[in-house]
């Protein structure tokens, strides 16, 4: 009996055939790697793909085109809120009270610009439904009115693109080291501007180039190729359509030229109401979003 029991202690606790195990200290070295990002994360990168891939895509730019950017982008900012309602985006904002302050002010550019662009385009839409009336009863004096205000537009609109290229990324101190997590916040976040920049500028120059009072004819006398083939890409297609020559001297017109003048106009009114309802669920994203940041910076 002592000696099957001494037999048993000294059996090998190793297969010399079998590959030995990992050393336990291995598996607890790798708790201590750099967790996951969030889910919330990746799909905010997802729609900030989604839009780039969408910016890329503008070789016809119609109304239809520019609805699916400004939907796209209330998408990426209602993701962007839920991102920043988590309580380790708040500890990392708290961290950086100045690069907070300078989000403060670039969301508060946005919102100033998408609330100017939406009380201009109730403006545009007004005049488009009393414009109508005046191409009915041919009313050349009422549909100057109407061309005086397009180009008062345009040029809103160029201010508006303008406003938004000024918003960049500079520099905040205290942001050339950060944690892993922190500098991967710092950079979708910064993304996430410049996404938005791209849309706005999309949105603004687009309008403001399709409105222009300047006869198309005159644009390709006076450019040359390269640049008359910019504006025409800016240019959204509907808002074209409609052009100045088209409705000057309606009384020296025939009534099936006059018809399909309407036609477009009415076409256009239903442009204008798309395009207005997604700059508005942009507009109250953005609200939203600066609220966020605002919260982030008082509350303790």
């Amino acid at each position: 009996m002592v000696g099957v029991f001494m037999r048993s202690l000294s059996f090998p606790n190793k297969n010399p055939n079998r590959p030995s195990k990992p050393p336990l200290s291995h598996h607890i070295r790798s708790i201590s790697l750099p967790c996951r990002s969030h889910p919330l994360i990746f799909q905010l990168k997802d729609a900030i793909h989604k839009l780039k891939v969408w910016s890329s895509k503008s070789d016809n730019r119609t109304s239809s085109w520019l609805c699916d950017g400004l939907t796209s982008l209330k998408a990426l900012h209602d993701s962007l809120d839920d991102i920043l309602h988590l309580p380790q985006t708040q500890e990392s904002l708290r961290r950086h009270p100045k690069w907070i302050e300078k989000l403060l002010d670039d969301f508060l550019r946005f919102v100033d610009v998408y609330g100017t662009f939406q009380t201009s385009f109730l403006s545009l839409k007004e005049d488009q439904l009393a414009a109508q009336v005046a191409v009915r009863k041919r009313d050349d004096s009422k549909i100057a009115l109407y061309i005086k205000s397009r180009k008062k537009m345009a040029k809103e609109m160029s201010k508006l693109a303008y406003t938004v290229r000024d918003i960049s990324r500079c520099y905040v101190p205290g942001l050339d080291k950060l944690s892993i997590a922190d500098a991967e916040l710092v950079g979708v976040i910064g993304d996430v501007i410049e996404v938005t920049m791209s849309v706005t500028v999309a949105l603004c120059n687009g309008i403001s180039q399709s409105i222009s009072s300047r006869k198309s004819s005159w644009i390709g006398l006076r450019l040359p190729t390269r640049a008359k083939k910019a504006k025409v890409e800016e240019g959204i297609q509907e808002f074209q359509e409609v052009g100045v020559e088209s409705l000057w001297g309606l009384r020296k017109k025939g009534d099936e030229e006059v018809r399909m003048v309407l036609k477009r106009m009415r076409d256009l009114e239903g442009c204008i109401s798309g395009i207005e309802s997604g700059g508005e669920k942009v507009f109250r994203s953005l609200i939203n979003t600066k609220v966020a940041l605002l919260n982030s910076l008082t509350v303790q």
